[in-house]
């Protein structure tokens, strides 16, 4: 279940996050200007966030095993017709019903690992998971820009699209919501825990999440990160290709360097405070932040190297996994019921997606009112004010998810 379910999810990546890579072909093309660009991608990301919240109160009262490959089913399709498509409202359109869908996979994913791991188990298993964020974004960094490079723009949105129909018809074959369905006891039985949530109905755990001013603070923390991530995530490969001279596949493996590191920050995240800090979410959290901080001063404002560039992009993808995994559920989930955890999930991913949505916007509007023509031709793009915004709410993530130091897990 933990194999199949983060496989899934590295899968909605790849009918996600295309327009990261494809950018400056489409521009090129002539097809979409970065302002257009930018507010395609704030289509996505407010959907984004909207669908998390909603399908993560759905989650928790469905059939994990079967709302999960249907998200990935729909993506599909609506890349098809991204893919076909060149007109800018049908293009919003697209990808503002691809975000909603999208909101279906990370709220189902942990709610359906939460029926197979015990409490003290989570970080681990989360963790894990969580590795399909730095999967995706690889394979869609190396494999889909290469993809793009071949083939096309177009390319990028139907290729990944007819992989993951594929990947969804067998998913919806192959996995289980949860051990009862194969005869086996409730984990809670099985590890020997305690079972308070037959006191507590899925509305009232659902309404607890609401009320809980850390998750709160959590949620604030993680929009702030999400402007960092969404900034470097969205733009990254634009920003190397324009500044640093890069191809666009050689740009697509430099931030794919922190996808790498990612798959190794999230499984370190959970190992160090599940095992090192027991259970302790704060102090791994604080350490992982100023590692991302220390990354991002280097990669924008140290000396002009490919070197440091690379170091720089390494570090920052280790630490950024291990931020993304905790405020970007696994602390909520720590804080709430079992019986609410796609709640959790949702409204954690709702208000992480309203900050990378002002981002996208934000840096699309900057990236286009900064561009210059040179006299021979070329174009120069000043990255300058959209890199202030990207780190200077990495620190104020940090600064903010300190305040939940003296915060416990719920009992």
């Amino acid at each position: 279940m933990l194999i199949g379910v983060t496989a899934v999810y590295t899968c909605y990546y790849l009918v996600r996050s295309v327009l990261d890579v494809a950018k400056k072909p489409i521009i090129e093309a002539g097809v979409f200007d970065a302002e257009q660009l930018g507010t395609i991608g704030a289509m996505m990301t407010g959907a984004y966030g909207v669908g998390k919240l909603v399908n993560g109160w759905i989650a928790d009262r469905v059939n994990v095993a079967r709302f999960l490959p249907l998200g990935l089913a729909l993506s599909a399709v609506l890349n098809l017709a991204m893919g076909a498509n060149t007109a800018f409202g049908a293009a919003c359109v697209l990808w503002l019903l691809n975000g909603y869908v999208q909101g279906i996979g990370a709220a189902t994913s942990v709610r359906g690992l939460t029926q197979w791991f015990a409490a003290r188990e989570h970080g681990r298993a989360y963790g894990f998971w969580s590795g399909a964020h730095s999967a995706g974004e690889l394979i869609t960094l190396v494999g889909t820009a290469a993809l793009i490079a071949h083939a096309g723009w177009r390319a990028g949105f139907i290729g990944p699209a007819i992989a993951c129909g594929i990947v969804a018809l067998a998913a919806a074959l192959a996995l289980k919501d949860r051990p009862q369905a194969y005869g086996l006891p409730e984990v809670r039985a099985w590890k020997s825990e305690p079972d308070e949530e037959r006191t507590v109905t899925i509305r009232q755990a659902q309404l607890e999440v609401l009320r809980n001013p850390a998750v709160w603070v959590c949620a604030l923390s993680s929009a702030l990160m999400f402007v960092t991530r969404f900034g470097i995530k969205s733009w990254g490969v634009y920003y190397l290709q324009e500044t640093h001279g890069f191809s666009l596949v050689g740009a697509g493996f430099l931030i794919g360097i922190n996808s790498i590191s990612g798959l190794m920050g999230s499984m370190a995240y959970g190992f160090v405070s599940d095992v090192l800090f027991r259970g302790r979410r704060p102090p791994a959290t604080l350490l992982f932040g100023a590692l991302q901080v220390i990354a991002l001063v280097a990669m924008f404002y140290g000396p002009r190297s490919n070197v440091l560039l690379v170091v720089s992009l390494f570090v920052y993808g280790f630490a950024l996994s291990g931020i993304l995994c905790v405020l970007g559920g696994l602390f909520a989930v720590d804080l709430t019921s079992k019986r609410a955890t796609g709640m959790a999930m949702g409204f954690i991913g709702f208000v992480s997606y309203l900050g990378a949505t002002i981002q996208e916007r934000l840096s699309g509007h900057l990236i286009k009112t900064y561009t210059t023509i040179l006299p021979n031709g070329t174009t120069h793009v000043d990255f300058s004010r959209p890199v202030a915004i990207w780190v200077g709410a990495s620190v104020a993530s940090m600064a903010l998810a300190a305040t939940l130091w003296r915060v416990q897990r719920r009992a």
